[in-house]
């Protein structure tokens, strides 16, 4: 993908969807679950309250989504109708350059922030969003969902009570929009329905890892398989755009779930999103720890395993991408990737495709299968998680996002009144002046700037190690130093957008921001990060 997309959120996604919660209810039933005693059987809570930041909000205001169990079991996973995205109605065709105010009242646009009253480790997250493309071809989704005790209790020390399962993910739309708006659509549940099905008895690790890797491949069969099943019984060229419209475009996928009884957070990851931890270690610096690997042709895991699956094929990958063209090795849809020769033929044919590849031999050459990575976490401590799309990445590092979210956690002011109650032993001295200003704080909009990031640094970084370059950095000499970054948001999406577009060169933040579609993909991202106080230590499968 050579022109670039931001998505920001944190602990925290609401473009197009919302949050959800569920609690669990004996005795309630749903259709997909009936007579299963450790259903996911739900109402909904409370919503979660919202602060919105910033001088213009977003549409999506107030309480947060609710959604009931025939929705989160049934709707969802058997829509059957247009998928829809919101556009921007009105763009000027002039690039005329923004004031610092307007710039900011850009930024904000969209901002939201979330707080969770659950005491069950997270507490707030917010999201942001900037779209390039019109309409945006990124989207993220998040669920929290109550589980009883009997569907919550694998690996897990206590032997009673319920326990949250909490959901995030971040789409990398491309080639249009459609796949990341089903995947809003259907995945989390996708993914619910398989882990339903093993913490029916205390699963072990392999079998959590497995069955969320059996929603990422299930959801994409329906999106590349059923979808040509579908059109071909409709047989109209209108049925047909709606429904192969997910397979013929892309979408990368990087999805968290974390157990609030267990502890355990897991990072799916489809393509080249990333997830990155952060934690203060003992010297008191944040330290920066990946929980993903960048999937694309260039990442050499991923093209040896391509080389071995597609022998006699020496372009399956070519200049660091798939038969010479997308570079994530793994993703959703792409079906002309997938589809045999044959099948594209008779889509083309009987409705409309593309030709296909001349290098096309044995597909599948991209898979939606995720790399699943476990990660004990410690909410008493304070740590925080970023996912984000890969924009973010090229234009800062791992320790920089870290550090910025470190600097805007202690520099907030302290608000003691709007801190929630969190369950385990007090955090400490500086955990607790962040959770305290994460939960509140002034919006005096001051800015600082020039104060070293409170981040450790590695001496070198390797690329081995599956973390490619900050190549918009390199392509735009963009200096290294923290002085160039800059503190006047209260929403820590909109921080960390604002510092990747120029920080405190103003200049470069308004000259991006006035760009317009689609000529603002050339420089411009949307963003999708993610934030809880968390602690961890990792493993793949």
């Amino acid at each position: 993908m050579y022109l670039r997309q931001f998505s920001v959120a944190a602990f925290v996604s609401v473009l197009a969807s919302g949050v959800w919660y569920y609690r669990a209810t004996p005795g309630q039933t749903s259709d997909l679950v009936a007579n299963t005693p450790t259903a996911l059987q739900t109402q909904p809570l409370r919503p979660a309250s919202v602060s919105q930041y910033g001088s213009q909000s977003s549409e999506r205001r107030g309480s947060a989504a609710l959604v009931d169990s025939e929705d989160f079991y049934l709707r969802e996973l058997a829509a059957s109708g247009p998928l829809t995205k919101s556009a921007e109605v009105q763009q000027s065709p002039q690039h005329t350059m923004l004031s610092p105010d307007e710039a900011t009242q850009k930024l904000r646009r969209l901002e939201q922030s979330y707080q969770v009253p659950r005491g069950r480790g997270v507490l707030r997250y917010d999201i942001v969003q900037l779209p390039s493309n019109n309409p945006i071809e990124d989207d993220h989704a998040e669920k929290l969902v109550e589980t009883s005790s009997s569907s919550s209790s694998a690996n897990s020390t206590e032997d009673s009570g319920a326990s949250d399962w909490m959901f995030w993910s971040v789409f990398d739309g491309h080639a249009g929009w459609t796949t990341s708006a089903k995947l809003r659509q259907v995945l989390i549940s996708f993914v619910a329905r398989e882990l339903h099905a093993v913490y029916r008895s205390a699963p072990s690790a392999s079998a959590i890892d497995a069955a969320i890797k059996q929603g990422f491949l299930k959801c994409d069969h329906e999106i590349v398989h059923e979808s040509v099943v579908k059109a071909q019984k409709a047989n109209t060229k209108s049925s047909a755009a709606n429904l192969l419209g997910p397979a013929l475009s892309g979408s990368c996928a990087l999805l968290s779930f974390y157990d609030s009884k267990s502890k355990d957070f897991r990072v799916a990851c489809t393509g080249d999103s990333r997830a990155v931890l952060g934690r203060r270690g003992p010297d008191g610096l944040w330290t920066a720890q990946p929980l993903s690997e960048d999937q694309t042709g260039g990442t050499p895991s991923e093209m040896a395993r391509l080389r071995a699956e597609h022998p006699g094929e020496p372009n399956v990958v070519a200049h660091g991408r798939i038969l010479g063209n997308l570079e994530p090795s793994r993703a959703f849809g792409d079906a002309h990737y997938k589809w045999t020769k044959d099948i594209q033929e008779m889509i083309k044919k009987t409705w409309f495709a593309r030709n296909p590849s001349a290098l096309l031999k044995t597909p599948p050459y991209v898979t939606a299968e995720p790399v699943v990575t476990t990660t004990k976490m410690m909410p008493e401590k304070g740590d925080f998680v970023v996912l984000a799309t890969d924009g973010l990445w090229e234009m800062l590092t791992n320790e920089e996002v870290v550090g910025l979210v470190g600097q805007w956690l202690e520099e907030n002011p302290v608000n003691t009144s709007t801190r929630l109650s969190t369950s385990g032993p007090a955090p400490s001295s500086g955990s607790s002046s962040w959770t305290q200003s994460f939960l509140g704080g002034d919006s005096s909009g001051r800015s600082k700037a020039g104060k070293t990031l409170p981040v450790g640094r590695p001496e070198e970084r390797s690329a081995k190690a599956g973390q490619r370059e900050t190549i918009r950095q390199q392509q735009w000499d963009i200096k290294a130093g923290d002085e160039r970054f800059v503190l006047q948001d209260q929403n820590a999406a909109t921080h960390l957008v604002r510092n990747a577009l120029g920080g405190r060169d103003t200049d470069m933040v308004c000259g991006l921001l006035a760009l317009s579609s689609p000529f603002s993909r050339r420089y411009r991202y949307v963003h999708g990060i993610t934030f809880c106080n968390l602690t961890a230590t990792s493993e793949s499968s």
